[in-house]
């Protein structure tokens, strides 16, 4: 073959670039405005909302035209300076929305029972708020357990000390209580937010859970035994996995695509909230006495309080209210949840738009179809792939051997057990502070960049605490301060690059990735697949550290963060600033068409880009939105010109 007609082919290959590249349609584009206004006035009249007739015909034109809603003159100047204001200002939300007759706004009352006053928490930031809450209750329980570690085996006759004549049988006892509730979360707790999602509501479904995470770490502190205490752990992570399974939904169903990430990243903020106040409760009454352990594990009650008194000042979901055909109350809750009602609008008849569209290529409609479509519909089954891999990640990566046993660790490096303690906070503080860079950075840097930067990064950290446990101790056989300098260093060093990259990236993501028809079985999985092998983690890494020492085993973790970086490069497409809706799209790419991009397209561009520093090498998009189209479509046309010339 000639060069000449090698270089004709690759530009017949720019050509035809629809091969790999993927557009985001708006299903509303192209059609004429008179056909547009007949199917808003039925769909108007379907729904009982012929009074909003005007505004919903002003919003299907603007979700029809969302970046050249300056030339909709249907828009009056009011119209469109909201409108320049909500993509100005993403942050901003409505912040004296009443719901109540005297006209006192939920948003006030929050704030002053926040201790933010009366205007400074929105309607808006109130619902992520109450419903991120729900993680504080998973962060707090881990640290408490955390500390619990180092006193309830031995009050319970099951002492995992290595002088204990049953040691090899009781370390896998501890692991077993430790890892009750992500045991009974994955088995159960996940896949029961299906049917309490259907009957009772998101915000139903979260009071019920709130109150199951109340009850049992008050019962937990009054256990008599170790077979108690492992009955009680296995009710509350029942309640751990439905609220898990749902709070992430809740808050991605409200929020706008802009900010989704970022918002819904309060799940892993307020985990590692949770984390840190439980390290804090641990250092508090570490000087209880024989009761400590009873404190520390039955205190992880206090945030599911907030979360089950403030979840019905919320608005439900306006995507589960148009499911359940309750238009009218979904056209009240996005009001509430925005500026103005003409976005209420917009967003109200585009969703519908593609819910219809959705329910049109809906399967098995019952509880085991649709867990069945999890696997069997391409589009779903891409996203099911992408949200195992992720949870995955999480547990590979070994965060929660540190969430889960820092303590035990830091003993192990030759800690007091209240020294430990104090250790385990300050890797809570570093957990929690640095989460906050990734509020900014989860929406602009994007979820599976943020992955890829940090998981090599992690990978190192690990393996420098490996080799930190090989240095030398002291004559007398303690630890050296430097070698505990430098495993607490490199400890810390590891969750600040967690907090930033995989610590907020699983729950957002996964939340997002699942057409509406799937979506509570789908981020069930989700949730399953993480706490499952979190139980595994829990029951294994006592035993883990008795049979390959700490270098072994954080050596072996170190391992699966570079195996979780190949896994995530291939089969995690990027997700950020798409509507939920959008998301169809993007999981309509096969995955070998996928993961060839990577190799083809992806992979020559960061060789070029970073390690040959070519500033000129560019990047074709796989997934092309509306408002890249065009500047996609002059690269393809450059690319092509500069093969024709070399011709």
């Amino acid at each position: 073959m000639s060069s000449v007609t090698a270089l004709k082919q690759s530009a017949a290959h720019i050509e035809d670039r629809a091969v790999i590249t993927t557009a985001l349609a708006n299903p509303l584009s192209g059609i004429p405005r008179e056909q547009l206004f007949r199917d808003v006035e039925e769909f108007a009249r379907s729904k009982d909302l012929l009074e909003h007739l005007p505004m919903l015909q002003k919003g299907a034109l603007l979700a029809q035209s969302p970046h050249d809603f300056d030339h909709i003159d249907m828009l009056d100047a009011k119209d469109k300076e909201n409108i320049h204001y909500e993509h100005a200002n993403k942050w901003s939300h409505p912040r004296t929305l009443s719901v109540f007759s005297n006209s006192e706004s939920v948003a006030g009352v929050a704030g002053v029972a926040l201790g933010l006053g009366t205007d400074s928490l929105s309607l808006f930031s109130l619902t992520i708020l109450l419903s991120s809450l729900g993680a504080c209750v998973q962060g707090w329980d881990q640290t408490g357990s955390n500390g619990a570690n180092l006193s309830f085996p031995v009050a319970f006759g099951i002492s995992d000390a290595k002088t204990d004549p049953n040691y090899a049988t009781n370390v896998w006892l501890v692991g077993l209580v430790n890892a009750a509730p992500y045991i009974a979360s994955a088995l159960f707790g996940c896949w029961i937010s299906d049917p309490l999602n259907k009957y009772f509501g998101r915000r139903g479904c979260i009071f019920i859970t709130a109150f199951i995470l109340i009850v049992t770490p008050i019962a937990s502190g009054f256990t008599q035994n170790w077979q108690q205490l492992f009955v009680v752990r296995l009710i509350l992570g029942i309640g751990m996995g439905a609220k898990g399974s749902t709070v992430p939904i809740f808050a991605a169903e409200n929020a706008p695509a802009e900010i989704r990430g970022a918002l819904v990243m309060g799940w892993q903020l307020w985990t590692a909230f949770g984390i840190f106040l439980g390290f804090c409760a641990n250092v508090i009454v570490a000087d209880t006495g024989a009761i400590a352990w009873r404190l520390q594990l039955g205190s992880a009650f206090i945030p599911a309080v907030p979360l089950m008194a403030g979840i019905y000042f919320c608005p439900e979901s306006p995507r589960w209210l148009m499911r359940k055909g309750r238009y009218s109350a979904a056209y009240n809750s996005l009001k509430r949840l925005r500026h103005h009602e003409l976005q209420a609008a917009r967003d109200l008849y585009y969703i519908h738009v593609m819910l219809d569209a959705e329910l049109a290529v809906k399967g098995g409609a019952s509880y085991i179809g649709r867990f069945i479509e999890l696997f069997t519909i391409p589009r779903v089954r891409r996203a099911t792939i992408a949200s195992f891999v992720v949870m995955l990640a999480q547990q590979m990566c070994g965060i929660n051997i540190i969430a889960f046993y820092s303590s035990t660790v830091f003993v192990e490096a030759g800690l007091s057990a209240r020294k430990a303690l104090y250790a385990s906070l300050g890797f809570g503080a570093i957990n929690f502070v640095f989460a906050f860079p990734a509020l900014f950075t989860i929406d602009t840097f994007g979820r599976r960049s943020l992955l890829l930067a940090t998981f090599p990064n992690m990978a190192w950290c690990l393996l420098a605490v490996a080799f930190a446990f090989l240095a030398p101790n002291k004559a007398d056989g303690t630890a050296s301060t430097v070698k505990l300098a430098l495993i607490a260093l490199f400890i810390y060093i590891f969750a600040m690059f967690y907090s930033v990259g995989e610590g907020p990236v699983p729950f957002a993501y996964s939340a997002e990735v699942f057409p509406l028809a799937q979506r509570e079985q789908g981020m069930a999985w989700a949730v399953a697949t993480c706490l499952f092998w979190a139980a595994v983690l829990s029951m294994t890494f006592p035993a883990m550290l008795r049979a390959m020492t700490p270098t072994g085993a954080f050596a072996f973790y170190a391992g699966l963060n570079m195996i979780a970086f190949i896994m995530i490069f291939f089969l995690l497409p990027e997700t950020k600033q798409r509507t939920l809706e959008e998301l169809d799209q993007v999981f309509s790419v096969p995955t070998t068409r996928f993961m060839s991009y990577q190799v083809k397209e992806t992979l020559p561009y960061w060789l070029n880009r970073y390690i040959l520093r070519n500033k000129d090498a560019k990047l074709a998009p796989l997934f092309i939105g509306e408002n890249e189209a065009a500047s996609s479509q002059a690269y393809r046309a450059e690319s092509k010109r500069d093969l024709e010339e070399k011709i």
